[in-house]
């Protein structure tokens, strides 16, 4: 599959500096690089999968290799974001100098790494939604300082972004219908403050469901539900209004919270948990 490529180069460029100036220090240095290789050397080296997975970065890690050798390195993908790959593909060449190489590599792969496991797990949860109605969702619990690239990960593996933060989705949780007084006081609220906002209520009861769709709402967060639970409110409201569960959701029982008919499943393990995707750099054997 090839994914919308879209993510701000402006965020990419901030990460990337962020994440070299961690290696570099300041003065920013490569030791190591600086005492063992002519500032004139120039090599090829690739990109391999050490695993089988789906990769999500590709430009992110393009971006690292271009900033260290000043936009003097090519970087030739040779797969896109979302594919497929088997341990020993090649998914990228560079050429470049090499000790800008070999200064990028480290960030370069921490980066495509964590996007590609991001990627590879998501999509574990979209394979067994394929064929259903139900669609799997990221959350907020997202690395600091990372977010825009592990959602752009999500979006590889197959899955949907739900709120990029607290700006453009409104969340009544527990704590705000305490706040509040009630979910109907917290929903009329935040819809008289922001009527242009998305609103979205949890719920962990039947009657907290219906009483959030009386009040007006037309997403519920249906938090904590066994499948049988979570059918009562499908079959009670869905009708009404869309229905995205979450807590305690694992590739095992998936499938039964999908039978549901919920419009939707939110997994915080996809952006918190996930393993990295393993990926080495090889620097070709000089003649």
């Amino acid at each position: 599959m090839t994914v919308e490529p879209f993510l701000d180069p402006f965020e990419v460029q901030r990460i990337v500096f962020t994440a070299l100036g961690e290696d570099l220090g300041d003065p920013p240095r490569d030791v190591t690089s600086e005492a063992t290789i002519p500032a004139s050397q120039v090599d090829t080296a690739d990109l391999v999968a050490r695993a089988d997975g789906v990769v999500a970065g590709l430009a992110v890690a393009a971006e690292v290799f271009a900033a260290t050798s000043g936009g003097t390195s090519s970087f030739e993908p040779r797969v896109a974001d979302g594919a497929r790959v088997r341990r020993g593909d090649v998914l990228a060449v560079i050429t470049g100098p090499t000790r800008s190489l070999l200064t990028a590599e480290r960030t370069a792969l921490n980066l495509l790494c964590r996007m590609s496991g991001v990627a590879t797990h998501t999509r574990k949860w979209a394979d067994i939604l394929a064929g259903t109605k139900a669609t799997v969702l990221d959350t907020r619990k997202t690395t600091p300082g990372l977010r825009a690239l592990e959602k752009y990960a999500v979006r590889a593996g197959g899955g949907t972004n739900k709120r990029m933060g607290l700006y453009d989705v409104a969340m009544i949780k527990d704590n705000h219908k305490l706040a509040a007084g009630s979910i109907t006081a917290a929903y009329r609220l935040v819809r008289s403050s922001f009527p242009d906002v998305p609103v979205q209520v949890e719920v962990t009861t039947l009657a907290e469901a219906r009483e959030a769709v009386e009040a007006g709402a037309d997403f519920l967060l249906c938090d904590n539900m066994t499948p049988s639970a979570l059918a009562e409110v499908v079959a009670a409201v869905g009708d009404r209004a869309e229905l995205e569960a979450t807590g305690n959701l694992t590739l095992e029982t998936v499938e039964a919270y999908a039978a549901t008919g919920v419009d939707y499943l939110s997994v915080g393990g996809l952006t918190h948990s996930s393993p990295i995707l393993d990926i080495a750099m090889d620097l070709r054997t000089r003649p």
